[in-house]
């Protein structure tokens, strides 16, 4: 009986792990896997598929159908269109050091190709100064430029380069007056010397006034969350239907990269910049002919003005449009501090209704106005408000 019961525990035993095996084998073939790590990949494991690998000469091959949103095929589509005429502008100078030995430097920004004949914006900060320039396409064809003209005061330049026959993809510009904060848009430059660089972002604010240098500024600023970080500098800011919108200039960085507020030029600024170079060759900018002083708080309490606020005019250029007009300079001198100042003259206000208290104010409501336009002057003098009007001439080489 004890040999019959030890031969029926023996089958149940084998019969149990029959079952358990089996259950293993199937849950191990068909059951769910643990999944990866990404972090953790080790390196063997981390190399892409390779039909996904980008051959040397070889174009990568296409996304599957279904495989990127709609979003990424925006960025796709838009990045495949435009990178061709984004280039890279190399350029070399000659600066000095202490003992005026000549130190060679070289220098990196971005541009993009608007004309199929060679013809290329970028940023004036860019290229000034270059005693050479080089662009390198998104081909990878290096070409010799010249710098056909620039608008110092909005910091945009056009080089061309000669393409020798070759049918060069062009970008086509859009109108960034439509623009609505909110709305995507795509970066392509060169940071860090890192070519075809694409980084996406949206609009973030729109009119902001940004002054970039002394003598530069951005008006009517197109700011940004893309990434822009050094060698970004002149490279095209394009909406989703693949229109370059504005270029980009400048960053806020407490660090020196990117911080997530970047500023773009608008390209309706930009575009009668552009038309003015390649037709005359010179950019057609209002001038007014006065040299002034802002005269706010203590200087205008020195000077017994009528005014706490305002520009005194200290000299009128010869046979400019103020002096046309009959505007007033200084008739006498006195000292301010470490600096002689003329004093006397008119004290201006306000230009078409707008308050002016500095120069910069001034520039911003000229960058608006070309040659041959009329702008009312709001001045002081002799203690009495006046209105004078001035017709604003072809600006020379510098002055206001």
């Amino acid at each position: 009986m004890s040999t019959r019961n030890a031969a029926n525990r023996s089958r149940l035993i084998l019969a149990a792990l029959v079952i358990v095996f089996g259950a293993y084998w199937v849950g191990a073939r068909f059951g769910p896997r643990q999944p990866i790590n990404v972090g953790a990949v080790p390196p063997s494991t981390a190399t892409p598929p390779a039909d996904n690998l980008a051959v040397p000469g070889h174009a990568a091959a296409a996304p599957r159908d279904g495989a990127l949103t709609d979003d990424e095929l925006i960025n796709v589509r838009v990045y495949r269109a435009a990178s061709p005429a984004v280039a890279n502008i190399l350029t070399k100078a000659t600066q000095y050091d202490f003992f005026m030995d000549a130190v060679p430097v070289e220098g990196a920004g971005s541009g993009f190709v608007i004309d199929p004949r060679g013809y290329i914006l970028t940023n004036f900060h860019v290229v000034q100064e270059a005693q050479s320039i080089e662009v390198v396409l998104g081909d990878q064809t290096h070409y010799p430029a010249k710098v056909v003209g620039a608008d110092q005061r909005n910091d945009v330049a056009l080089i061309k380069i000669d393409p020798k026959g070759k049918s060069l993809v062009a970008l086509n510009l859009g109108d960034s007056s439509a623009l609505q904060v909110g709305q995507k848009v795509l970066a392509i430059g060169n940071p860090f010397g890192f070519q075809s660089t694409l980084t996406t972002g949206v609009v973030s604010a729109l009119g902001r006034t940004v002054q970039t240098s002394q003598t530069t500024f951005i008006d009517e600023a197109i700011q940004t969350d893309a990434a822009i970080n050094r060698g970004n500098s002149g490279g095209p800011l394009i909406n989703s239907h693949g229109e370059v919108i504005g270029i980009n200039s400048a960053i806020y960085t407490p660090s020196g990269t990117t911080a997530g507020i970047g500023f773009a030029i608008p390209i309706n600024t930009a575009k009668s910049i552009a038309h003015d170079l390649m037709t005359d060759g010179r950019v057609h900018t209002a001038f007014l002919g006065i040299e002034t002083l802002p005269v706010g708080g203590y200087l205008a309490g020195a000077l017994d003005l009528p005014v706490q606020e305002g520009l005194l005019v200290e000299t009128v250029t010869p046979n400019g449009p103020a002096a046309k007009a009959g505007v007033r300079g200084g008739d006498r001198t006195a000292q301010a501090g470490m600096r002689r100042i003329y004093i006397g003259g008119d004290i201006v206000v306000g230009v078409d209704g707008q308050k002016v208290a500095n120069q910069f104010d001034v520039n911003i409501l000229l960058n608006h106005k070309r040659p041959g336009d009329t702008v009312n002057l709001e001045v002081y003098r002799g203690g009495k408000k006046i209105s004078v009007p001035v017709t604003l001439a072809e600006r020379p080489g510098s002055g206001q």
